[in-house]
């Protein structure tokens, strides 16, 4: 590889991982429960059965039969409405972020958020924080059939930036993610905003708080066994 050429292409999940918003969205599911007369929602099986995977597929599992699919679109787009009331006066990036992603660009490196979420919902994060100009592609749920931990979405992303697989960093929070990331070949950055370095420690090859923690020099050394 040409000294001159990055190292890596970097992929972000959003919710969890640019934003800190996971206790927002439970807050959200947990009142969308309770009004739907559901047995009581806790954090953890949010945490591992719902964190990272598209809204129309929990309401599905935890609805069952109950839910058609207009029911089922009804019930998303209630629980959206409720997490974008209470987040909405408090989005921001997590800490260093801007200048990280300025850092990737500056360095020639492609940047891809790749979310189960949809557009709407990016569209409700870039508006409040102006971070969209920095990525150069956008996967959404409803771009993909399989969710995560399906490599699919992130698979998706590479192929839009002509990424190899084996070059590309994924930045995740949910383990469902980080199994995702795995899967799909990538190395893997765990962030520690849903879970405890203990739990993503052996699903990431690095395990950071914030963004003010890393350094394109460090993450460049995820890939040296590739570098020729």
């Amino acid at each position: 590889m040409n000294n001159n050429t990055p190292a890596f292409t970097a992929i972000f999940d959003m919710d969890g991982t640019i934003i800190d918003n996971t206790s927002y969205h439970y807050k959200a599911w947990q009142e969308l429960f309770k009004k739907h007369q559901l047995p009581h929602l806790t954090k953890q099986t949010y945490l591992n059965q719902i964190s990272g995977v598209p809204i129309i597929n929990t309401v599905r599992q935890f609805f069952g039969k109950n839910a058609d699919e207009q029911f089922s679109q009804q019930l998303a787009e209630e629980k959206q409405a409720l997490y974008r009331k209470d987040y909405g006066p408090h989005v921001k990036p997590i800490e260093g972020l801007e200048n990280f992603l300025a850092g990737l660009k500056a360095a020639g490196i492609k940047i891809a958020l790749a979310t189960s979420s949809g557009k709407e919902d990016i569209d409700f994060i870039f508006n409040s924080v102006a971070i969209g100009k920095y990525f150069d592609t956008l996967v959404t749920g409803n771009m993909v059939t399989e969710p995560k931990p399906s490599p699919q979405i992130f698979l998706k992303a590479a192929s839009l930036l002509n990424a190899n697989p084996g070059q590309c960093l994924v930045f995740e929070d949910s383990i469902a993610g980080l199994k995702a990331g795995k899967n799909a070949g990538m190395k893997v950055a765990g962030i520690t905003t849903s879970h405890s370095t203990a739990e993503i420690a052996g699903l990431a090859n690095i395990v950071f708080n914030n963004y003010t923690e890393l350094h394109i020099s460090r993450l460049n050394t995820l890939f040296e066994d590739t570098i020729k």
